[in-house]
């Protein structure tokens, strides 16, 4: 059992990444406390217009659509480090500045607009440059280890931030809630201050006049050319569009189809962040590039549970559904993020983890007011279990291209138990994808 936590939590003894890791988790929980504190604020000044919340999250994801690919370039040309401390440090005075407006009690609804836009192109430098960083925090070696541990960071913070904050709101309003956020975007900025700069794996930056370009095209015309790093892009760019929208949904599910409190939206999305966390962990143990076959069966069960919390029409069997539904959901979404960043050449690193980034979350402009307007005129049920059918439909898709591509074929063997097999069209050795 030791031997087992020490190999899933190895990275955490490299000095550096400590630090990354525990000013991640204290601003990430700020974070969620905050967006959860948003999403019913935004409920309350709209007369609980899940429309609105639509556009709200659109404008917090816009600017990731337009700036994130500039921000890899800056990535892959500049001191990462301080990229990192220069926009977790805008972070910090503009959620200082909305939270001031919130406690009081003259925040309007354009006022949240305004700063989701704001807080978002902050956000659109920082995540390309901060999935790149890690890398150098640990080295190749250690990277997918590091991978599922910032995932399960990531995750922790959407179990402990929503549970605190649907109860500090139940207590207390939202006021308090985003003045709590402030001090936990504090964090990284500390830990970055205390990171050992000798003890980073990287090269030695150029002088300004001697550094390559690192155009954007490059990259684009990079993973144009790479079709294990294509598919994994363009399947999580459907799915984020249709399927992970949980942030609006599940607010408008908890209080306009279920009809409860803010406790019960803050309970929903701890189930969901209990399983995602259980799928982050679940990844930890990876040592190599996830193959394209982990990546599809993820797709396709994620799939397939999304829809059927969206079809559930009791209050505790939703609950129930979000568990499973997390975990598929990122153990989709760490395989495909490990797929393509072990696949990828270091000096294009910060480039191809912009586009992941910006098909990650720069798809939420366009899918969430859509995703609003569902949920508000045919139910946020609705909303959900539309999202996993296309996002189902697009997932057996790539099945099929990968199968083309492959020149392979699918084999269901029954005994002893069922088992699902790629058989090359050319050699008689099947590789097992889905075991029941």
């Amino acid at each position: 059992m030791r031997a087992k936590l020490g190999t899933t939590f190895q990275s955490l003894q490299v000095r550096n990444y400590r630090l990354f890791a525990i000013g991640q988790l204290a601003k990430l929980i700020g974070v969620w406390m905050m967006f959860t504190a948003q999403d019913w604020l935004v409920l309350d000044l709209s007369d609980d217009s899940a429309t609105a919340l639509g556009w709200v999250t659109a404008l917090q994801f816009t600017p990731v659509l337009l700036l994130t690919l500039f921000s890899g370039r800056l990535a892959d040309r500049y001191d990462k480090r301080l990229l990192l401390f220069i926009a977790n440090a805008a972070w910090c005075v503009l959620s200082l500045a909305m939270s001031l407006l919130v406690v009081t009690g003259v925040i309007e609804l354009w006022h949240v607009f305004v700063f989701a836009a704001l807080l978002g192109t902050a956000n659109a430098v920082e995540t390309p440059v901060r999935q790149s960083f890690v890398s150098e925090l640990v080295g190749t070696p250690l990277l997918p280890n590091a991978l599922s541990l910032s995932a399960a960071t990531f995750n922790s913070a959407r179990i402990i931030g929503p549970a605190v904050a649907g109860v500090a709101i139940a207590l207390f309003d939202v006021g308090p809630v985003f003045l709590i956020s402030v001090f936990g975007a504090l964090a990284p900025l500390i830990g970055l201050v205390r990171m050992r700069g000798e003890e980073l794996h990287r090269e030695a930056l150029l002088p300004m006049d001697e550094r390559a370009p690192a155009k954007v095209i490059d990259g684009l015309r990079y993973v144009r050319v790479r079709p294990d790093l294509v598919l994994p892009m363009v399947l999580m760019s459907v799915m984020g569009m249709t399927l992970f929208n949980f942030q609006i949904t599940l607010a408008a599910l908890a209080k306009t189809v279920f009809n409860t409190g803010a406790a019960s939206f803050g309970l929903f999305t701890t189930a969901l962040a209990v399983g995602a966390l259980g799928g982050a962990l679940a990844g930890s143990g990876r040592r190599s590039r996830p193959s394209v076959w982990v990546v599809l069966g993820a797709a396709v069960a994620c799939a397939v549970a999304g829809t059927l919390v969206g079809v559930a029409t009791t209050y505790w069997l939703v609950l129930v559904l979000l568990v499973p539904a997390g975990f598929l959901m990122v153990y989709f979404a760490q395989a495909s993020n490990q797929r393509v960043q072990l696949g990828v050449d270091a000096a294009f690193r910060g480039r191809v983890m912009a586009l992941w980034v910006l098909v990650f979350l720069g798809t939420n402009p366009v899918g969430a007011p859509a995703i609003g307007w569902v949920a508000e005129h045919a139910g946020a049920n609705a909303a959900i279990w539309i999202g996993g059918l296309i996002s189902l439909a697009a997932a057996l898709l790539a099945v099929l291209w990968q199968l083309r591509h492959d020149k392979s074929r699918l084999r269901l063997r029954i005994a002893p138990l069922p088992r699902f097999y790629v058989v090359p069209a050319d050699a008689n050795q099947a590789r097992t994808v889905v075991g029941v």
